[in-house]
């Protein structure tokens, strides 16, 4: 008879200790509030900067994919003011970036300006700053063999991308008013070596 019997509605008694917190649970609580921040700082943290790190492999790889259809380019052309052997890198980085599903700022209606002999540097503007993509396409480095000298000729494809970080949205939680720049220039150069 007892195991059937109707335990007595304890609603207030119920209600009274979830308002009251003391003791372990109210500790409880206030580690959670003081931890919560620094952890989500930790979280966010560690997805910026794996997100900029798959980002610069990415950039890596359209560069070294312009440096690679560059070094099989003919350098005949290379004294125009905007040579087709230049355009033909310009439009491999440009494509590879837009499968990659990175934002190429419009390189691709981009007219390069000239700068040191044989180098073509195109700048476009993006949301979150400057890109530059900058091709060498005669640039020569010593080569000692056997105590003879030669010169190897190279293309070199550099890329200069803006990254908007978004660890300043939740800097804030862990220290009010701080302040974080938001924008770093993710840097990649590959260099290979002409096949004419």
């Amino acid at each position: 008879m007892e195991k059937n019997r109707i335990e007595p509605f304890r609603g207030p008694a119920r209600k009274r200790r979830l308002t009251n917190l003391g003791g372990s649970e109210g500790a409880q609580l206030v580690e959670l509030a003081v931890i919560l921040p620094l952890l989500m700082v930790i979280i966010v943290g560690i997805f910026d900067f794996s997100q900029a790190f798959n980002l610069k492999q990415r950039l890596g790889n359209a560069a070294f994919q312009g440096a690679r259809v560059g070094s099989s380019e003919p350098s005949a052309d290379l004294s125009q003011a905007a040579p087709t052997s230049v355009t033909a890198i310009r439009d491999v980085v440009d494509t590879y970036l837009r499968r990659a599903d990175i934002s190429d700022c419009a390189l691709n209606t981009a007219v390069p300006a000239s700068g040191p002999p044989l180098t073509w540097t195109y700048t476009v503007a993006c949301t979150s700053g400057t890109f530059t993509l900058t091709i060498q396409r005669d640039d020569a480095f010593p080569m000692t063999v056997s105590s003879v000298t030669e010169y190897v000729v190279y293309t070199r494809v550099k890329i200069s991308y803006p990254y908007q970080w978004t660890f300043n949205r939740v800097i804030g939680l862990v220290v009010p008013g701080a302040s974080y720049a938001g924008v770093s220039q993710l840097t990649t150069v590959a260099i290979m070596p002409n096949q004419d």
